[in-house]
């Protein structure tokens, strides 16, 4: 048997990935689909393959080269793209009498290649099709005696008394010679138009049409993703101790927030465990699903609460995670009525969050931070302090106002915040959504945005949350209790906790309103708008509880702000 593997398109439904990648060498769980693919023709009994490249054709023909495969694999390069008909008439210089096997490189499958081939060397005919049942594709029309009728434009429906079904292609077919005979000597040929021509001709095309098999077309970024969670799933559920096939496990979206990342979780019987799904991943350097998963393990490994990564895929971009259930500390929060149960809670958080800051830094590398390695002057400025302004007062409220009307107080707001830190491992983003409730236990997620930084960050993003939208009240006495318990445990001064939480809290809340305002007019998130306006009465508070004069300016840009949402509130 000899093999053509069809490897030279653009891939353009992937885009922008397959810009730097060519498709036939995207990976799942660490191996290319070209690979996969000559890995199965191996098994089948293959003694030569020929790949067709074109499009990024360099990068296919050196990864060839760095195989050392136990059969001739040839890359055929093709300076114009000639389509599937054309590229089996390029590679007739391989051909010899026997029939030749055609597979396109963007499937995962565990169709049996050794018994198709046999199949059509059974029957006589000179082009056998490899097809099943599958509707969004179904264009193919079959005979009750598996002669292919007619190739279809569209996917359709056989009427329900039909003696015709109606199969789609997998993209394995095995040809005859004879089939050069109906392709042009030169250029773009569609092999389907041969088939037809064939047709038209008296001979036959037959079908082998397969059932209980896998099969997943990898050409679109959702299918990929679908490929790549089917095919990695069942190792992730073993890592936890559940023997899973990939046919018992269902997948169900979960409701994302202001992340571009996707979830789901994975189901099969009584067990569980949730997906992060980042993305294909094409380019080099720290991305956000490497700091996930190399701050979550030194988290985990540290005794942090924190769930546990089973297994991570880098290129599909697939985290596989303990699953920790639906329940976050908002909902909690919202649900509890006593303001002294709800200061307990606040008080279990604060002191995982002490400990999450000074064991969280122990060991820590900087390197894996996808971001700054600390929170410092320049990520204020510019992440905070800029984003607020561009984000929220001209983006979201479309003010006439500038970064540099502000500067002398940002700069003052960046010396307090840094100057005052009491340092350790920063979480970022420390608020109700991102602390989990599960079994009585606290558990802090989205640890991805990590680094160096002040433990009154962290506290600040907790109290002046406006998820929960705690009292000023409460909010005063969770500070004094941070503060007594770090003075407690010999940390650091109360005064100095308080002097830095008050800078921190004013950044915080910049970034709180510059992330609403993006991501109410730009992702078109209109659910976070409702969080605007205690977010600003917050900002206010904070400014006030500066140092004199110290945010005089931006305090009565809020205040008029503020004022401004009660007239249209009224």
């Amino acid at each position: 048997m000899k093999t053509l593997i069809l490897a030279a398109g653009f891939g353009t439904r992937l885009l922008p990935h397959t810009q730097y990648i060519p498709k036939p060498l995207f990976s799942i769980g660490g191996r290319t689909l070209l690979d996969r693919i000559i890995g199965q023709l191996l098994e089948a009994g293959c003694r030569e393959v020929i790949i067709n490249a074109h499009h990024l054709h360099e990068q296919i023909e050196r990864f060839v080269a760095t195989r050392s495969y136990p059969i001739p694999v040839h890359t055929l390069f093709e300076p114009v793209i000639l389509g599937t008909g054309g590229a089996i008439k390029n590679a007739s210089i391989y051909w010899d009498d026997q029939p030749l096997m055609v597979v396109n490189s963007d499937i995962v499958t565990d169709i049996d290649l050794r018994a198709v081939y046999a199949a059509h060397r059974k029957h006589g005919d000179p082009a056998t099709l490899v097809l099943h049942d599958y509707p969004e594709f179904n264009t193919v029309s079959v005979d009750p005696k598996g002669l292919i009728q007619k190739f279809h434009e569209a996917p359709t429906v056989a009427p329900a008394n039909a003696e015709h079904a109606m199969r789609a292609f997998t993209g394995i077919q095995v040809i005859d010679p004879v089939i050069l005979d109906f392709i042009p000597g030169n250029g773009f040929f569609n092999s389907i138009d041969a088939y037809r021509q064939m047709i038209a001709r008296g001979y036959r095309v037959r079908a082998v049409t397969v059932n209980a098999h896998y099969w997943r077309d990898v050409g679109t970024p959702e299918r990929f993703r679908q490929a790549a969670i089917e095919e990695l799933a069942p190792a992730a559920f073993a890592a936890v101790g559940h023997s899973k096939q990939r046919t018992e496990i269902t997948a169900a979206r979960l409701k994302g927030d202001g992340s571009d990342r996707s979830w789901y979780r994975l189901s099969a019987g009584s067990a569980s465990l949730v997906v992060a799904d980042h993305g294909i991943q094409t380019g080099t350097g720290t991305k956000e699903i490497d700091s996930f998963v190399s701050i979550g393990r030194h988290l985990h490994n540290a005794g942090i609460p924190v769930p546990s990564i089973y297994s991570a895929d880098r290129f599909s971009g697939l985290v596989f995670l303990q699953d920790l259930g639906d329940t976050h500390l908002q909902n909690i929060i919202e649900k509890t009525m006593d303001r002294q149960e709800i200061r307990a809670i606040y008080r279990r958080v604060i002191d995982e969050l002490i400990r999450l800051s000074r064991k969280g830094a122990e060991g820590f590398d900087t390197g894996w931070t996808c971001q700054t390695a600390e929170y410092d002057r320049n990520l204020i400025l510019e992440k905070e302090c800029r984003y607020f302004v561009g984000a929220f007062l001209q983006g979201y409220l479309g003010l006439d106002c500038r970064f540099e009307d502000f500067i002398d107080e940002f700069l003052f707001l960046a010396e307090g915040a840094t100057g005052l830190g009491i340092n350790g491992f920063m979480h970022r983003d420390m608020q109700s959504r991102n602390i989990m409730v599960s079994g009585g236990r606290l558990y802090f997620i989205d640890f991805q945005g990590g680094r160096i930084g002040p433990l009154q960050y962290d506290l600040a993003s907790l109290l002046i949350d406006p998820y929960t939208a705690l009292s000023a009240e409460c909010r005063n006495n969770l500070l004094e209790y941070c503060a007594q318990t770090v003075a407690h445990q010999g940390i650091a001064s109360q005064k100095r906790l308080v002097d830095g939480y008050r800078y921190c809290a004013v950044t915080r809340n910049l970034q709180i309103l510059g992330a609403f305002g993006f991501l109410s007019t730009v992702k078109g998130k209109k659910w976070f708008e409702r969080y605007i306006p205690p977010a600003i009465t917050t900002l206010k508070q904070n400014l006030d509880a500066l140092p004199q004069n110290a945010g005089k300016r931006l305090s009565n840009l809020i205040a008029s702000i503020e004022d401004c949402n009660r007239l249209e509130d009224n």
